[in-house]
């Protein structure tokens, strides 16, 4: 496993180009989000998704998480209508994962599997903002919460004893406090609050 000591304000970019070759070579990784540490891997890694889905036990009800640099790339992976684009527009970046129809784009394994729905989320952590610019891709994400354990893993050095013989890379960012993400039902007519979290969402429900 390859560690990564990366700047949490002030992101190397000569790191950051390390982590995103891991990335690029379908490897599993976990990295600091706005919220929390979690895991990543690119969309359609299969073995990297494979392995990230033995360690946390998920099954294929699972809503697996995008996270996009921007809303311009939400489309590919979403149906967006005109209202959810400005909603979204308003709350982005943010601690906020909207819960929308996936497209066809989206691997069936990584939609829901009887909703077809997917998470998208647009991070302002300086960190994963640089590895998606490197990346030029979304990252798929998901908590980093281990079976029969409650909270989410903050402290890099525990992560790396726990985890370091069944992930790829990990970037060290300091021990960070955790948040939960607000999660929202961007599916109905509606917006409908399914986790309330760090990110206040009451204007997108007026």
């Amino acid at each position: 496993m390859q560690v990564l000591y990366i700047h949490p304000e002030n992101p190397q970019p000569r790191l950051i180009e390390q982590a995103a070759d891991l990335l690029r070579k379908d490897q599993l990784i976990i990295y600091p989000t706005d919220t929390s540490y979690a895991f990543g891997c690119r969309l359609g890694a299969k073995d990297a998704l494979e392995k990230l889905k033995q360690i946390r036990e998920l099954d294929d009800k699972h809503q697996f998480t995008l996270l996009c640099r921007d809303l311009s790339e939400i489309a590919n992976y979403a149906t967006v209508d005109n209202v959810q684009f400005k909603q979204l527009k308003a709350h982005t970046p943010a601690p906020i994962t909207f819960i929308l129809n996936a497209t066809k784009d989206v691997p069936k394994k990584l939609a829901h599997a009887k909703k077809k729905t997917i998470g998208i989320r647009v991070p302002s952590n300086p960190i994963a903002q640089a590895l998606l610019e490197a990346m030029d891709e979304p990252i798929l994400t998901s908590s980093l919460i281990l079976p029969n354990r409650d909270e989410i893993l903050d402290d890099p050095f525990e992560i790396e004893d726990l985890l370091g013989n069944q992930i790829d890379g990990l970037i060290n960012a300091g021990v960070k406090t955790t948040k939960l993400t607000t999660i929202v039902d961007m599916t109905s007519g509606q917006p409908e609050v399914i986790r309330q979290g760090a990110a206040d969402v009451e204007s997108l429900l007026l």
